[in-house]
């Protein structure tokens, strides 16, 4: 492997690879974990879809599939938050990511067990927050990434962040072959992390009829919208997308309250737990409390496109590069694929 694929990642999360797999809510399920640490990359299991009581089971099915390090994410406005902490711990996993909520305390808590703190921002001033807290590398998504992401293009927010901090910058919003790993290394981050061409691969456990949705979609079907919960999330247009669009405020609250009801049925929360996780987020991003109690719609509408294998009644969060992407390889062949054309594009440019 060319020297410059040898970056402080490795030896930080144990990965054979600077590649990290993203914990996207309903499809980083413990087959794709596997599958991406199997292929030489770092998984990250989505904790923050899950019942508390299931985390730990997920945790020992990932570990029945491979034998290689991984990581879980989770939020602390999530109901039950303290029991999956606890649950993280006592399972001494490699490292946590998440994106709001951990305090000082927390992460030295997690830092004491020896597990890596690795969360991902998408400002400059989430970054320079994150390291006086004491984490040990970044995660920087740009406004290409799939999901709630920010307006800042990954070309201009990953020097920002490079040139404000010390700690090791993984690269995120828009990779997805070994051209993009070749430059992030370039910029002097310590490698790459992808959630939609994880996803778009055979090894994920999404139903077929949703992958289909990613392979046929081109770079106009897909948007940016804050219709949905009050953020900014990039998602394929679909029917139900549009329905949120035309909706007016009333329709939009009356929608919210809907699923916040169906989210307490699937993760098995009460309704006091999630007005309180609302009421969280309400503090920590400077939300309105209808903007928080929105909060419901992503993850109950995501799970019927990745769960339930309906799309057209739920929204297909996407990262750009779905817009450009149409097969779906295995994991292996996709890091396989992604290692030689950063190999070539390296030994071009040193050459």
């Amino acid at each position: 492997m060319h020297h410059a694929l040898q970056t402080p990642l490795q030896q930080l999360l144990g990965c054979r690879y600077p590649i990290v797999q993203t914990a996207m809510g309903w499809v980083a399920r413990p087959e794709l974990v596997a599958a991406s640490c199997n292929a030489g990359a770092f998984g990250f299991l989505a904790a923050a879809t899950m019942r508390p009581e299931d985390v730990g089971p997920a945790i020992d099915r990932v570990r029945s599939l491979t034998d290689r390090p991984f990581g879980v994410n989770f939020h602390m406005f999530q109901p039950g938050a303290a029991h999956i902490v606890d649950t993280v711990i006592g399972a001494k996993v490699k490292a946590v990511s998440f994106g709001r909520g951990p305090d000082k305390a927390m992460i030295a808590r997690f830092r004491d067990a020896g597990i890596v703190c690795m969360p991902t921002v998408g400002a400059l001033k989430h970054a320079q927050k994150m390291v006086s807290l004491g984490v040990d590398a970044i995660t920087v998504q740009g406004g290409e990434g799939g999901g709630h992401t920010g307006s800042v293009p990954t070309t201009i927010l990953l020097p920002q962040v490079l040139d404000a901090v010390k700690v090791p910058v993984v690269a995120a919003g828009g990779f997805h072959d070994g051209r993009g790993l070749a430059a992030a290394l370039a910029f002097g981050a310590v490698g790459v992390a992808m959630g939609t061409r994880f996803l778009m691969t055979r090894d994920c456990p999404v139903p077929e009829t949703s992958k289909q949705r990613y392979v046929k979609a081109g770079l106009d079907d897909i948007t940016l919208t804050t219709r949905l919960d009050g953020m900014q999330h990039r998602l394929i247009r679909n029917e139900v997308l549009g329905r949120f669009e035309r909706s007016g405020s009333l329709r939009l609250l009356t929608e919210a309250l809907s699923n916040a009801l169906r989210m307490q049925r699937l993760t098995g929360a009460r309704l006091a737990d999630l007005i309180g996780a609302a009421r969280g987020m309400q503090r920590e991003s400077g939300m309105t409390f209808g903007q928080a109690l929105m909060a419901a719609n992503s993850p109950v509408l995501i799970e019927r496109t990745m769960i339930q294998g309906r799309p057209e009644e739920g929204v297909i969060p996407t990262g750009t590069v779905a817009g450009v992407l149409d097969d779906l390889p295995t994991c292996a062949e996709l890091v396989e694929r992604i290692i030689r054309e950063a190999e070539a594009r390296l030994a071009q440019l040193c050459g």
